[in-house]
This record gives C-alpha cells, sequence and structure tokens, in this order.
C-alpha cells in the first residue's frame, strides 16, 4: 500500500509541474514515505533523515523534505522537534494536499504539517505514475476497523472507509489500457469489501467484475482476515479463471490464548479448519501467512503451539517478525512487553528454520513440473535472467529476453532454492510475436 502512496504522490507532483530527478543531488522535493508497523521501519526514517541532513548540512539550496505516510500520521508536529530539516509533515489522509504544503513551505520558509483525517478516499483516475511494468496496484478499502491489540494501523490509517466500485473498475480499465495484465486489489482487510455505491456488491462479487474487464489475465488481493473468509470469497478463488490461487492468511500465533490477547477473534481450531476448507475447495491453492513471535506473554509453551500449527499447515511462504511495542495500541497500554529481545531472537530463527524447511520440501515437489508464470522482468541477481510469478505467487527464475516481460509463459522447473525456483520455458515465442 506504501509503494502505491508513493505512485500517487510521484503522478501528483508531475501534475504540479515536478519531473523526476535523476540523482538525490539534483532533487529540489525529497519525500520520505514511512511505515510505522514495526518499530525497525520508525528507526529508519530518523536514519534517514540524519543522512539528508548531514548531505546539505553547508549549504543553503538543500532540497525540501517531506515525510509523509504512517510514522507522519503518527508523530506529527513532534517530528518537527525531533528533526528540524523537515519540512513538510503529511498525514495518511492528506496526499492529496502533497503539492499544496511543498509550496506553502516554500513560499513560506516554514514547515507545513497536515495530518488531519479525511473521509473521502477518492483519487484522480491516472494520477498515479505506475512502477511497475506489469502490474497495477489498486485501493479498494482505506483504513481498519479490527483493532488488533498489536497494531498501529488503526490509528494511523483512519477508520474503514470504502471505495465506490464503479471508480475501482475505471482504474482497472486504465491499468488495463495502459498494458498491466495483473491487478492486485489491496486493503487493511481487502476481504471486508461492500461496495457503498452498489447494494450487495460484496468482495467476491467485486472480484468477479474486476476478472471481466478485457485485457487483465491475473488478480490479486492482500491483504484477507481469516474471520472474514466467506463461502463465497472461496468459491471465487475456485470458479474464477483469472484470479490467482494464492491465499494470504495472517494467523500470527498459533496459541488459542495468545490469539485472544492479540484481539484475533478467532481459535487456532477454526483457522486450520478454513485452511483444509480452502484447499478442499482450490486444488493447488498456496497458502502463505503472517507471524508474530514475543507477543507480551508468551510462554514456552505458547509458543511450541505455533511450531504445531506450522508443521501442520505446512505454509507455502511466511512472513515473521518479533513483537515491538507499537504507539497507541491496546497491547502498549496494558500489556508488559515480557519476552526478552534474545528470547525473541531465538524464536524467530527456530520458526524461521521450520518454515524454511517446509519452503524446501515445497519447491523441491515442484521439480518437473510445469507452471504458468507471467514474466515481471529481470532477475534480481542474473541480469541474463528474467523472473515472474505463478498463479500461487511462487518466483521462477529462467532465462529468455526481456521482450517477453509482460507474458504469460509456461515455464518448466527444473531447480528449487530455498525462496525461489529456476525453470526453463515450454516452446519459447517467437521474436517480435504477440503477448498472450
Amino acid at each position: 500500500m506504501n509503494y502505491h502512496d508513493s505512485e500517487r504522490m510521484a503522478g501528483l507532483l508531475e501534475r504540479d509541474g515536478y519531473r523526476a530527478a535523476a540523482t538525490e543531488a539534483e532533487a529540489d522535493v525529497i519525500v520520505v514515505n514511512t511505515c510505522s508497523v514495526r518499530e525497525r521501519s520508525v528507526d529508519k526514517l530518523y536514519s534517514r533523515l540524519g543522512e539528508l541532513r548531514d548531505r546539505w548540512a553547508s549549504r543553503r539550496d538543500r532540497p525540501l523534505v517531506a515525510v509523509t505516510g504512517c510514522v507522519a500520521q503518527q508523530e506529527g508536529e513532534r517530528l518537527l522537534r525531533r528533526d528540524r530539516s523537515v519540512d513538510v509533515v503529511l498525514g495518511t489522509q492528506r496526499v492529496a494536499d502533497l503539492p499544496a504544503l511543498l509550496r506553502r513551505a516554500r513560499e513560506s520558509g516554514r514547515a507545513a504539517v497536515n495530518i488531519n483525517p479525511r473521509d473521502d478516499v477518492q483519487v484522480p483516475l491516472g494520477v498515479a505514475r505506475p512502477s511497475d511494468p506489469v502490474r497495477a496496484w489498486v485501493t479498494i478499502i482505506e483504513g481498519c476497523n479490527e483493532y488488533c491489540a498489536f497494531c498501529v494501523v488503526p490509528y494511523t490509517r483512519g477508520h474503514e472507509r470504502m471505495r465506490p466500485v464503479a471508480e475501482i473498475l475505471a482504474e482497472v480499465e486504465e491499468a488495463a489500457r495502459t498494458g498491466r495484465r495483473e491487478v492486485q486489489l489491496l486493503g487493511q482487510i481487502v476481504n471486508h469489501y461492500l461496495a457503498p455505491d452498489e447494494a450487495g456488491c460484496d468482495f467476491a462479487e467485486l472480484l468477479a467484475r474486476v476478472s471481466a474487464v478485457p485485457g487483465i489475465t491475473r488478480v490479486r488481493f492482500a491483504s484477507p482476515h481469516p474471520r472474514h473468509v466467506s463461502a463465497r470469497l472461496i468459491e471465487a478463488l475456485r470458479d474464477l479463471p483469472k484470479v490467482c490461487k494464492h491465499l494470504h492468511l495472517p494467523v500470527q500465533s498459533g496459541s488459542n490464548r495468545i490469539l485472544n490477547a492479540m484481539r484475533r477473534r478467532y481459535t487456532r481450531e477454526e483457522y486450520l479448519d478454513l485452511v483444509a476448507r480452502a484447499r478442499e475447495a482450490v486444488p493447488g491453492v498456496t497458502i502463505s501467512t503472517d507471524m508474530i513471535v514475543g507477543f507480551p506473554g508468551e510462554t514456552a509453551a505458547d509458543f511450541d503451539r505455533t511450531l504445531d500449527l506450522v508443521g501442520q499447515v505446512r505454509y507455502q511462504a511466511m512472513y515473521s517478525f518479533k513483537y515491538s511495542p507499537r504507539p497507541n495500541t491496546l497491547a502498549l497500554k496494558r500489556m508488559p512487553d515480557d519476552v526478552t529481545e534474545a528470547e525473541k531472537a531465538r524464536r524467530l530463527l527456530e520458526l524461521q528454520r521450520l518454515q524454511g524447511a517446509i519452503q524446501a520440501d515445497w519447491h523441491a515437489s515442484l521439480v518437473g513440473t510445469t507452471a504458468e508464470v507471467l514474466v515481471d522482468g529481470e532477475s534480481r541477481r542474473r541480469p541474463w535472467e528474467l523472473a515472474g510469478r505463478t498463479s500461487g505467487n511462487t518466483v521462477v527464475n529462467f532465462p529468455g529476453p526481456r521482450l517477453w516481460v509482460g507474458r504469460l509463459l509456461p515455464v518448466r522447473i527444473v531447480e528449487g532454492g530455498p525462496n525461489s525456483l529456476k525453470g526453463r520455458v515450454v516452446d519459447p515465442p517467437v521474436a517480435g510475436g504477440q503477448s498472450c
């Protein structure tokens, strides 16, 4: 979601007469877009501001520095007291005001701050400057009403606001018109979606409508909440060919006691039942998750329940983190952070080792199979290779020319790695052929 917000801000600045600077040294404005989900992200912001301050310490023509995103929303004017080099502080609900605040700061010579909430979630069509040649991100919900005990998002993103289905479809059609083959629908809890402009259009119906847009070959979404995964959503995942067979189900813990303390409002038994129903209904569906270790009060026995759940589910991918206290949250207010950093680190390493072994087994089982891969671009590590993703969201690297970017290609898997696969294209397309 932060990447997409950055695309919006880039588009707004271009509309106001700016152009992208080739290097930081040439910039008149530097925008630092932030996340505050974890403490490490906040620390990185202050390190970055220190780098910028030191770089221009002896120059009078320094660029304006704008801090945007969740840390800006969370800290507001406190950012100015901590770092006087900040010229603009822009909250998560005021993205459209970035050009105006920069003008105000430049003309007045004083810092400009706006973190006031706003219910309007409409974005002018075409304002975002896509950073991905193949994929478009489309926000369908802003904010969150869940208030999980560990999560700062409701305090930085505000309460839930749904975008009209007509506006979402117009943005998807614009993505297809500009050559994007895949759309990823975004929301803090994406499967909460209910169209404010059309009764009866829930998230499953929205998936069907997005799938029907000509030119779009794949539809993904992030991130659903397990307790809101309906039978209709599972049916949409099963029945709509363009909807990718991947379901991200953040569980956070395998212990019922910790799930209750986190205010997740489901049990491990209910979660395991959901996984079983999804796998039974959608053969081959891949399931990924988020996991927190070291939540306040988590005992060794609680952590063992997490390891046991991971062993039962056997996730295809996992994002795992050490708990860190976040401002305003229930956990910070009511629960002592009583698991030591050393123990958090030990538990995280044990969890990641288990998940690594599961992923290695999963990737090894795919060797010899053929998968349909949407080519994203060049491989991160080898410039002579391309990279793409399967419907199940597994990365595949394979040799091929750059003109294949944006195509759906059959790729035979020849090797499984810890985090990705290697393959070779079956029946390579002829040069100059049309995208499929």
